[in-house]
């Protein structure tokens, strides 16, 4: 569970012991300041977030916990609409009180500036900033360097505080990027970061802890306990989804469905329905549980080529031609019986057991081999068939959900976009000894129901340990 944030709009941020941590998060209008929080938060549902200018039209307040100490308060201000009108009011101030700090300044302005006053948004943003103890200025990088952007920069480093540039949209636009930070370099601001809200990164958000951390000494220690909680709960949320995507690789690799008689087509047919409906199932489950882990819903995401819309996958893993859109060589597959083509293999009897195993077992190898055999060894004489999920159809749903994976991990809550996925991932992302691992699961078809007790089983854990290694390490 991720870390628990109070989300109140509006007001004055409730203490909690210690002063916290005041952070205002400043800019133009539509540079993604709503976003900035939603992504920090790791939650769609704070403030508005539209592409007209100007949807935040108060400060709102969410409070940052680690654990159970708050830490934080984040400040979403409106967007500074009319600059110039704001810097000659400025000046105005200024010739009236030629000896006053320009924190002062700003402070007479706020103090004179009425309700329903044209610059009454401006208020609203100077008050806060001057409440802050340090502000996120954020900018989006595809919009030109214009004057009022500069003008809006310098007018809050009046307040005297420290000033954090977030960089936003940098995905495919580092010349803009650079010419920023060079624009920003005449105002000697250089502690600036990239955290883009729809491209996220969590050692994006770490930096701008540590940045904070680097120019407010007095909260280092609480900061610090800050971002050591987020990573723990940020790596046990990665881990708890590749366990999870695990389990369903394990499940739908063990499972098989008995049939009878390889004659009887209506039988095989029959089998072969059960076992797709399994698996189909087993694998929706999941896609819900991990979009419930990351906090989305099927209203917030869609991903195209995967694809996944509506919390289902709009592409079935047995249709016709899925295993080509993704690269795999069918030709390749032991697709055997008359289930062959529809992602299931026929197999006969002891699974991987060949004719010396058995007879080696009845030979009298150990009750233990017998005993975990057994079965499988009785049904190799009677001829007991048993349909289960094809190799390169259980590759297909890894690969499938190592897409899904990455994309939830690098994914900001303020993200609208469709995300475009390669749909022929390379051979080479498989776990490594992947058809080791695939043999072992033939031989356990109990793994197929999920349950704790496998925890117990030193070949399971080691089997679901290669798995979960391989998913996150293709995250690093």
């Amino acid at each position: 569970m991720m870390s628990h944030f109070d989300i109140k709009a509006g007001g004055r941020p409730v203490k909690q012991g210690a002063l916290l941590l005041e952070v205002a998060v400043v800019g133009h209008t539509n540079t993604g300041k709503t976003s900035l929080i939603r992504t920090l938060l790791r939650s769609t549902s704070f403030g508005k977030v539209e592409d007209a200018a100007g949807t935040t039209r108060h400060v709102e307040r969410a409070t940052i916990f680690a654990g159970s100490e708050a830490v934080l308060n984040l400040h979403d201000t409106p967007g500074i609409e009319d600059v110039y009108a704001l810097q000659d009011e400025l000046q105005t101030i200024a010739s009236r009180n030629k000896r006053s700090a320009s924190n002062e300044l700003l402070e007479r302005f706020v103090t004179t500036t009425s309700l329903n006053d044209p610059l009454e948004q401006e208020a609203k943003v100077i008050r806060q900033v001057l409440r802050s103890d340090v502000l996120l200025y954020v900018i989006d990088v595809r919009e030109p360097v214009l004057e009022k952007y500069l003008v809006e920069i310098e007018i809050l480093g009046k307040a005297i505080k420290p000033i954090i540039p977030i960089f936003n949209f940098t995905a495919a636009h580092r010349a803009e990027l650079d010419l920023w930070r060079k624009k920003l370099a005449a105002f000697n601001i250089y502690a600036s970061l990239e955290l883009d809200t729809v491209a996220f990164t969590f050692e994006a958000e770490k930096r701008l802890y540590q940045k904070i951390q680097s120019l407010l000494e007095v909260h280092y220690a609480r900061l610090q306990r800050l971002i050591d909680h987020r990573a723990r709960i940020w790596n046990q949320l990665c881990i708890s989804a590749a366990r999870r995507i695990a389990g369903l690789i394990i499940a739908a690799a063990c499972y098989r469905e008995p049939t009878g008689d390889d004659q009887d087509p209506v039988d095989t047919s029959s089998a072969a329905i059960r076992l797709q409906d399994f698996v189909r199932q087993a694998e929706q489950n999941c896609l819900a549980d991990l979009l419930k882990m990351f906090n989305f819903t099927d209203k917030d995401i869609e991903l195209q080529k995967i694809p996944v819309q509506n919390g289902y996958w709009q592409l079935d893993l047995f249709a016709p031609g899925v295993l080509k859109a993704y690269g795999l060589d069918i030709g390749s597959a032991a697709l055997k019986g008359a289930a062959a083509g529809a992602g299931i293999d026929l197999m006969v009897g002891g699974l991987s057991l060949g004719a010396a195993s058995i007879l080696g077992a009845i030979a009298g190898t150990g009750w233990s081999t017998f005993k975990r055999y057994g079965r499988e060894i009785q049904a190799k004489f009677q001829g007991t068939r048993w349909l289960c999920v094809d190799d390169n159809t259980v590759q297909l749903l890894y690969l499938r959900q190592r897409q899904l994976l990455d994309k939830l991990m690098n994914r900001g809550h303020a993200a609208h976009h469709i995300d475009q996925v390669d749909q022929q991932p390379e051979r080479g992302d498989l776990p490594e000894g992947w058809y080791g691992i695939i043999n072992v699961l033939r031989q356990n078809p109990a793994w197929s129901k999920l349950s704790d007790l496998h925890n117990h089983d030193n070949q399971y854990r080691l089997t679901e340990k290669s798995i979960i290694d391989a998913l996150l390490n293709s995250k690093s």
